[in-house]
């Protein structure tokens, strides 16, 4: 058993329960006993949690009821839906436990669905993916994974595997003497496997984008509009804005979404010879931050231009890609953007759209254009690495001449690769390491 809702004041609160005899053991503390034990599949019951052999009521429920094979674990199962009062939680669990129950471990609700045949590692990775989904497009990708994308991807893969497979055995089992003829190994139908399995393998760094996000810094000078254009993205004056030089002394950060990618955006201290020891650290630790973000917008305020100094740096990192350059108060200036800036307003928004736009593309990429089947789990791309590889040595394999044992070797290997994937072919190791990441109650 395990609160599956988190820990803290709210309307409502989920106790999940699971395993044989499920029933039976909350029917010990139910209003409703009887009524419990012969209630059936997937149905909601109403009554109260009582204490054990005493009239006392602990709180007015609602129970949700599952039996084999139906419900998330496969398995027996009760939903306690109760008041979200911390008390009455912490009392509820108290009675369960005395009636038996013990508490779930990470992830241990969806081992046991993997376990009981509910869903495969991929749909199992795709739920821990859609709890910590930071942007609607992660969520939308890793739901289309947990509908059964990519399980059906795979699977395709390995029937084309399995078919060319056994194009090969037949050779290795039947000597040449007892073939009429024996049949040719598609070695076209092989490049397009691993054709196939290169485009899947493609997605990696764009879903890793749209799952973990990325850092963007804001830098430039002081006055040139870094708090404001925050502002902007933001949507809300979060940065104080002040025409008083070095009003930002330290980074301050958000999350927002540019484009479905969810992005970690820092407004860093303006850039200037520091007036004061506070000013000098928060310019350090910008320095820092922006060091190690995957794209550095670098306003300038076009009212007054670049230095001399800063023109220097420019065409110093000019051909840095992680630098995108903005030409910022172009409604108060005239002076026009030099070549290859990106002309707005943080004032009034004018060209916004342009500059998220190209910070999108760069982001991205043709990432953008993958559609809607990513990987985005770092064993998926080990293990369909792996198939690649294999596939690759076969095709060189048969060009080469070479036994077809060891082409068949290599076809194994990439199959069992594959198997992997989808949790046909793993350890327990593995399963630990994949569920022991979740959260309690899932």
């Amino acid at each position: 058993m395990a609160l599956a809702t988190p820990w803290g004041e709210s309307a409502l609160a989920v106790i999940r329960c699971s395993g044989e005899g499920t029933i039976n053991l909350v029917a010990g503390v139910f209003s409703r006993p009887e009524a419990l034990r012969g209630e059936e599949n997937a149905s909601m019951l109403h009554g109260y949690i009582t204490a054990p052999e005493k009239p006392e009521k602990i709180d007015e429920v609602m129970l949700a009821v599952f039996r084999p094979p139906h419900g998330y674990t496969g398995e027996e199962s009760v939903e306690i839906s109760s008041h979200g009062s911390l008390p009455g939680i912490q009392k509820i669990l108290e009675v369960l436990r005395s009636q038996g129950f013990r508490d779930a471990a990470p992830g241990e609700f969806s081992l046991r669905g993997f376990l009981n045949g509910k869903m495969d590692l991929t749909r199992a990775e795709a739920v821990q993916e859609i709890i910590g989904a930071k942007s609607r497009r992660a969520q939308a990708l890793a739901l289309n994974r947990l509908s059964g994308a990519l399980w059906e991807r795979i699977e395709q893969l390995k029937q084309g595997l399995t078919s060319l497979l056994a194009a090969v055995e037949v050779q290795l089992d039947y000597p040449e003497d007892e073939m009429e003829a024996a049949p040719e190994l598609p070695l076209d139908r092989l490049h397009e496997l691993e054709t196939g399995l290169l485009q899947l393998l493609g997605t990696y760094r764009t879903g890793r984008l749209y799952q973990e996000g990325v850092r963007v810094a804001i830098s430039g000078a002081t006055n040139a509009g870094k708090s404001s254009l925050f502002n902007l993205f933001l949507r809300e004056d979060r940065s104080i804005v002040s025409g008083i030089h070095g009003t930002t002394r330290d980074y301050i950060e958000s999350w927002i979404s540019i484009q479905g990618v969810p992005v970690r955006l820092f407004d860093t201290a303006g850039l200037r010879d520091p007036e004061h020891p506070v000013e000098a650290e928060g310019i350090k630790r910008s320095g820092q931050v922006v060091e190690s973000a995957a794209l550095v917008l670098y306003l300038v305020d076009a009212t007054v231009g670049l230095s001399p100094a800063e023109w220097a740096e420019v065409e110093e990192r000019w051909q840095d890609p992680r630098y995108l350059y903005v030409w910022n108060k172009t409604d108060i200036a005239a002076e026009p953007p030099p070549s290859g800036w990106i002309p707005i307003s943080a004032e009034i928004g004018n060209g916004f759209e342009q500059l998220e736009a190209e910070i999108g593309r760069r982001l991205l990429g043709s990432g953008g254009d993958q559609g809607d089947l990513l990987i985005d789990s770092p064993r998926q791309q080990q293990l369909l690495e792996r198939a690649a590889v294999s596939l690759k040595e076969a095709g060189g394999a048969v060009e080469a001449g070479v036994a077809l044992d060891f082409v068949a070797a290599d076809l194994k290997d990439a199959l069992d690769a594959l198997g992997e994937i989808t949790g046909e072919v793993t350890s327990a190791d593995i399963l630990n390491q994949i569920f022991g990441d979740f959260c309690v109650g899932k």
